[in-house]
């Protein structure tokens, strides 16, 4: 069963969808069973989760990566096609979801039937309605015997303002209720609008590098026609190309000779700069282009820094050349070239959130083959001296020396929702944190959503699993930007023998500063080895120490040759090898191994003041 030739698809008969839900809410199953009761894929070839192509993703059952899918669907006799974009649940993932949106005029809201809505649900399900939508609210997991379908579709209908039995219920591992649902896409989605004799226009969703072909760009057709062999205009950029290649994806690439309105597909130019097709950019026609881009996305700003280094100092232009391939991929990243004493060449780089920074450093290790070290990760402070100049810091390194006025931190407005049972372990986790309440509502009577304006500093580092340990795994979180707020802060230096070290300095709260100079200094103590000289490890603010570790000398025991004999004798080796410490002490670099670095900064112990 496959679709009408690609690119003669009458408008009317297309429907462009999307599957939003939480983290874990069995959107990659549900579009499972949708690729095989459509045909696309055999039973033979199926495998779970099977548009996630990342050895990543499949190892840890999360989707990382929007992919689109072109599926035939026949309803009265009548066959149409469905264009589906399986999206990622967690919040670190959100721009992939807002993209996602943009190129769709409906969404599957998916909500496991044991669990309930969450946190992301929500913020999902307000990006799709921000976005002007038509939403089908789905109950999956029906199966489950912990399963409260009535529950939870009362829940649904009171967000969405629908009746409990307008809610779905389906089970994506089974199968059951899934070929109702993809009827209910048919009638209830919209169908695309577009003018096909106008001049064309494409919205760029997603790009991939591929190796041997260069960038491949994932557009949706909103006027006009791409057609193959001909030379398209990217409006941004002003670049042309020829298309080499067009087609769509059903779930492999199949090629078509042209893409009309509302379809999604693929293009090939052969170009391989990285740069040229930039996602939320435009593409039209070269010999008759269109005189407006279309809205293309608002550029998400990230929430994490990091620096990224290479282990060998080598691979510099091999990292650079990854960070430009991945960010096509990746359109959420942003970097820079940054030195440091310590580690050398490398580059900032920015993260939507923590995962996200784990996610990209294993990408960069895995796809590229580099062996990397990152710092801890951090936020951007705006700093303002006395004197009224400002100055912003996105690495503690940077922090102005001189007198600070005051220093504003980011802040997010965080929505928890948990079961009532732990508010009261949420409320002292979120306190603990330097949080204000800013709201609490109840959704039913067991379940509450607490909201919180909490420093961005403070969550980026373990607030995720102190929140789910408090709460037995059943909360959940979102946040967003809050602006920003005025606090008292301090830059903690780590000084080996009387040495900044860049890479191990922080900025942190003046009620943790000095916890976390004991727990660093005495981190280092264990992985920097002994010298020949003693070395003090020291935590300081400014010029004041607030911590101290020592690492003891080796010593040579010089005594060895003396079996008795004068006790002047003795005194006199020993003076003499007191001088030759204390010489070789004003002399003396403390080499900190690599290892250590990667030890210290890697964990995240060292962070943990509370």
């Amino acid at each position: 069963m496959r679709a009408t030739k690609p690119g003669s698809t009458d408008p009317d008969l297309i429907r462009n969808f999307c599957i939003i839900a939480h983290i874990d809410h069995g959107k990659s199953t549900l579009a499972d069973r949708m690729l095989q009761l459509t045909g696309v894929v055999d039973d033979r070839a199926m495998r779970a989760q099977y548009l996630d192509r990342m050895d990543i993703e499949r190892e840890r059952g999360i989707t990382i990566k929007s992919q689109a899918v072109r599926m035939p669907w026949t309803v009265d006799g009548t066959e149409h096609v469905l264009n589906m974009i399986d999206t990622p649940g967690h919040v670190d993932f959100t721009y992939e979801v807002s993209r996602s949106l943009e190129a769709c005029e409906g969404a599957i809201l998916l909500v496991d039937a044991a669990q309930g809505i969450e946190a992301q649900t929500l913020a999902n399900l307000y990006l799709a309605m921000g976005a002007d939508l038509r939403i089908i609210p789905v109950l999956n997991k029906i199966d489950l015997p912990s399963a409260q379908p009535e529950k939870y579709a009362t829940e649904i209908a009171g967000l969405i303002g629908c009746e409990p039995e307008d809610v779905f219920r389906v089970s994506a591992k089974t199968g059951e209720g899934v070929e109702a649902l993809l009827d209910a896409v048919v009638q209830d989605i919209p169908a695309p609008v577009g003018r096909a004799d106008a001049p064309a226009r494409a919205l760029i969703f997603d790009s991939v590098y591929d190796t041997y072909r260069g960038v491949v760009t994932y557009v949706r057709v909103v006027d006009g026609e791409l057609s193959h062999r001909e030379r398209i205009l990217m409006m941004s950029t002003k670049a042309t190309h020829e298309v080499l290649e067009v087609g769509v994806i059903s779930p492999e690439p199949i090629k078509t000779d042209a893409l009309g309105v509302g379809e999604v597909g693929y293009l090939i130019t052969g170009v391989k700069d990285v740069r040229q097709s930039r996602v939320g950019d435009t593409v039209s026609s070269a010999s008759r282009p269109a005189t407006d881009a279309l809205g293309g996305y608002k550029h998400p700003n990230p929430m994490v820094y990091a620096g990224i280094y290479p282990i060998d100092g080598a691979d510099f232009p091999e990292l650079r050349e990854a960070l430009e391939k991945l960010q096509l991929n990746d359109a959420a990243l942003t970097y820079e070239p940054e030195t440091s004493g310590a580690l050398g060449f490398g580059f900032r780089v920015g993260f939507l959130g923590l995962l996200h920074m784990e996610i990209v450093r294993e990408r960069l290790e895995r796809e590229f083959n580099l062996s990397l070290i990152s710092t801890a990760p951090n936020v951007v402070y705006r700093v303002t001296m006395e004197d009224g100049t400002e100055h912003t810091v996105t690495n503690p390194s940077e922090f102005p020396e001189g007198k600070v006025a005051e220093i504003h931190e980011p802040v997010v407005k965080a929505t928890i929702l948990t079961p009532t049972d732990f508010i009261g372990p949420v409320m002292e986790l979120c306190q603990s944190r330097r949080g204000t309440q800013t709201g609490m509502d109840y959704l039913s009577e067991d379940r509450v959503e607490i909201r919180y304006t909490l420093p961005l500093a403070e969550i980026v580092f373990d607030f995720f699993d102190a929140l789910k340990s408090r709460t037995k795994g059943f909360a959940s979180l979102d946040y967003e930007e809050g602006g920003e707020q005025t606090a008292d802060l301090v830059k903690v230096d780590i000084l080996l023998h009387h040495e900044p070290v860049d890479a191990f300095s922080a900025i942190v709260h003046r009620d943790a500063a000095y916890n976390y100079g004991v727990a660093m200094a005495k981190k280092l103590k264990e992985l920097i080895p002994r010298q020949q000289f003693e070395v003090p490890i020291q935590a300081a603010i400014g010029a004041r120490v607030i911590a101290r570790e020592s690492v003891r000398a080796i010593r040579k025991d010089v005594l060895a040759k003396c079996y008795g004999g004068d006790i002047s004798r003795k005194r006199k080796l020993l003076e003499k090898q007191k001088e030759g410490k204390k010489r070789m002490k004003m002399v003396g670099r403390v080499e900190v191994p690599q290892e250590a670095f990667v030890a210290a900064l890697s964990t995240a112990e060292s962070r943990e003041t509370k």
